[in-house]
């Protein structure tokens, strides 16, 4: 008889935070399937989740570090691997110091137990100033906007989507993405309900998704034009006198001004470039002012464009001069029960919110919230000269095929005289690295969601326990990461003190949490709170976050509050704190209580989409897309999700195939002023005529990587064709939507 134990948990995969239920059988997990009593997802699932025994028994997948040797790698102990890298970086530092070490952190950072609450750590004590990450190919616009306007770059409303009765989504698909900064499981069940109560469900893209299918109401609108059509909505707010800002007015201040920047932007004058119909936009309008519970939900599509800033500016813009900011079913804030360190605002931005503080060597970019473009990455290593980077660390990252001109960092890697790879791949990116760290596997460390419940549709909690144990002499990432630190820091590797590191760190988060207004602990010693919460770690943070945090005991000011202890013991499915409430001005932290709808970093930016008006639509553009069954680039390992029909194609308009001689499932060439790739070719009416998308997160024949099942499905990386120098210009983030191409038969 085998020796089976049933373990619950949450899935770290994306943010819908899945409830799993996971049998063991003698060390081995045989089978996931949905925890049907977990309070927050109450028994929904995507197939992703149930591939987490097979990310664990991935026989590609790192258990010992490994360091370069001659063409490939070698096995080495721990305690090798750090000698490597201090021996790596010390002529660097000798030489040019810390300004000539950089860092690349990637997306599953944020679902990571250890790297989420240690990413943190690792930059500030290693003294690393120049930072990128995937978060500039994704939603920097976003966090820009929300940090003007409500103080923090996290600071994020979402659609409260149990009582909506209006919902306008632009650039986002869920039946894909499960949702994107926006935590809730099963989105597409919710569009369900609105419709049966009788509200609307309207998607706008340039693709007609299974979000679309679902909503009922599909907007096709040319790519990068969304800010055009948000614009076009204000406007007809003004004109018409539907400006109501309700229990919102004593907070908001620059509303004329907004009525001012719109006035040009008239449905009829947007038209044309949006494709949509100024009928259609003043319906919107219209039905956005007169909805009791609407809200206007713009993601990742919005933000990876030209007007990248504009587009997610004006989803807050439309959301408050509506009313519907912070009022029940239309965009409300969470309110964790964790209290997270992202909350608190940078030191060098305590004054105030302030960009472009200094300029990347090369090509003079902006810094915006402390990063550059990751575009700039390869030619701030490839650039000879005083302060090039000579040396990376890659933090579960895997830019050679997410960032912009993929090909042209691909080939300056190589040229780096040390780098790092945390990651428990051999991947196209770290399959350059001179020495790769390895994590442990999703099953064998705890999890808890820290940045994802900022903006959750409902406020919850939940705790998983590890499900596996990893090997005795296995470091959990941030002792990694610190470890990292300490070497660039200028430690001997031998002689680091990893607990006291911790110790150091957490004392610090203390008393952050002390100087915010608010604090349980404010009064108190910061080194009796430390003695009296005990460990090491990320168990050790959340727990301090559990108890300092609206609900927690506040170490002893309420008995019957919250602990990490509580959370394990009493509520193995999670525990549920109810329906987001109204939570201004309190959210509001950028020193004035008040919001400024109309800061001029943002509105300065207008004069630019003016021009796009007058720019004629000539030839192709590509977009992007994701599967349900894909991760980015990093799930194409699990064979059970890349199975079946191809779907790394570029999808055709049937119309554009006619025109250029395509036909359904034989190849083309698809160029760009940055590259060019051979794809195979899906003909659908799914995609609106002028326009061809392919999906992001594939390209896996480099040599040199061990992803045995990824290589059978190699696919095309799209972003070889993404030009670098296209960004959004306040934000820095990449306009990876809207790509001019050309399409040639093969």
């Amino acid at each position: 008889m085998a020796n089976t134990t049933i373990h619950l948990r949450t899935c770290p995969l994306c943010e819908a935070m899945c409830g799993l239920e996971l049998t063991e059988e003698d060390g081995a997990v045989t089978l996931i399937r949905a925890d049907r009593e977990d309070v927050w997802s109450q028994g929904f699932l995507c197939p992703k989740g149930t591939t987490l025994g097979h990310l664990h028994d991935d026989p590609d997948r790192l258990r010992a570090p490994l360091v370069r040797d001659g063409d490939g790698f070698r096995e080495v102990t721990w305690a090798e691997a750090f000698a490597e890298i201090e021996a790596l970086l010390a002529p660097v530092l000798s030489t040019d110091g810390v300004d000539a070490v950089s860092c690349y952190i990637g997306n599953p950072t944020a679902h990571n137990f250890s790297l989420g609450r240690y990413a943190g750590a690792f930059v500030p004590m290693s003294g690393i100033t120049q930072l990128y990450s995937a978060g500039t190919v994704d939603q920097w616009p976003k966090n820009l906007v929300c940090a003007l306007l409500y103080g923090g770059m996290w600071t994020i409303p979402v659609p409260d989507l149990d009582r909506s009765d209006f919902v306008l989504m632009l650039g986002a698909n869920p039946a894909a993405s499960q949702g994107s900064l926006l935590a809730c499981a099963d989105v597409l069940g919710r569009i369900d309900a609105i419709r049966e109560r009788g509200g609307r469900v309207v998607v706008v893209d340039p693709r007609r998704t299974r979000t679309a299918d679902r909503a009922g109401e599909w907007l096709p609108i040319q790519p990068g034009t969304d800010a055009l059509l948000l614009m076009a909505m204000v406007q007809v707010l003004f004109a018409e006198g539907l400006v109501d800002l309700a229990h919102l007015a004593p907070l908001v201040d620059g509303v004329d001004a907004v009525g001012r920047v719109a006035e040009p932007f008239t449905p009829e004058a947007v038209e044309a470039a949006t494709r949509i119909p100024a009928g259609t936009i003043r319906d919107l309008a219209r039905t956005l002012a007169a909805s009791p519970g609407g809200s206007v939900y713009g993601r990742i599509g919005t933000c990876n464009q030209e007007f990248g800033t504009l587009a997610s500016w004006l989803v807050e813009v439309l959301n408050i001069l509506t009313g519907n900011l912070d009022r029940p079913g239309g965009s409300m804030f969470a309110d964790p029960v964790c209290w997270s360190l992202t909350t608190v605002r940078p030191p060098d931005q305590a004054g105030g919110w302030s960009f472009a503080r200094w300029a990347s060597r090369v090509r003079g970019a902006p810094e915006v919230l402390g990063q550059y473009p990751v575009s700039c990455l390869a030619e701030e290593i490839a650039t000879p000269g005083d302060g090039r980077i000579r040396a990376l660390v890659v933090i579960a990252g895997n830019p050679v095929i997410s960032a912009p001109e993929a090909d042209r960092l691909d080939a300056a890697l190589p040229q780096l005289e040390a780098m790092v790879s945390v990651d428990n791949w051999l991947n196209e990116t770290s399959r350059h690295a001179h020495v790769i760290l390895p994590g442990l596997s999703a099953l064998e460390q705890p999890h808890y969601d820290d940045l994802i419940w900022g903006w959750s549709t409902r406020n919850a909690a939940k705790f998983s326990e590890a499900v596996l144990p990893p090997a005795p002499d296995r470091p959990a990432e941030w002792e990694i990461l610190l470890r990292l630190a300490a070497i660039i820091g200028g430690q001997a590797a031998a002689d680091i003190d990893v607990p006291g590191f911790d110790d150091g760190y957490f004392l610090g988060i203390v008393m952050a949490n002390q100087a915010q207004a608010g604090s349980p602990i404010a009064d108190r010693d910061p080194t009796e709170i430390v003695a009296a919460t005990p460990g090491h770690g990320p168990e050790r943070i959340l727990d301090f976050g559990l108890r300092v945090g609206p609900r927690g005991e506040g170490y002893g000011r309420d008995p019957d509050g919250l602990t990490l202890e509580a959370l394990r013991t009493e509520h193995p499915h999670g525990i549920d704190f109810g329906a987001l409430e109204p939570r201004l001005p309190a959210v509001l932290t950028n020193g004035t209580g008040r919001i400024d709808l109309a800061p001029t970093y943002v509105t300065a930016d207008v004069d630019r989409l003016a021009g796009r008006l007058g720019r004629a639509d000539e030839g192709l553009v590509l977009v992007s897309r994701r599967h349900l069954r894909s991760n980015n680039s990093w799930m194409h390992n699990v064979k059970v999700l890349v199975k079946g029909k191809e779907r790394c194609t570029l999808q055709v308009n049937p119309g554009d195939a006619d025109r250029l001689g395509l036909a359904d499932g034989n190849r083309a060439r698809v160029s760009s002023e940055a590259g060019a790739l051979e794809v195979q070719v899906e003909v659908t009416g799914d995609i609106v005529a002028g326009v061809v998308c392919l999906p992001h997160g594939w390209g896996h024949d480099k040599a040199g990587t061990r992803l045995s099942v990824a290589r059978e499905h190699a696919g095309v990386n799209n972003n070889v064709l993404a030009p670098g120098h296209l960004i959004d210009v306040p934000s820095g983030n990449a306009a990876v939507n809207g790509i001019p191409v050309e399409v040639v038969a093969l």
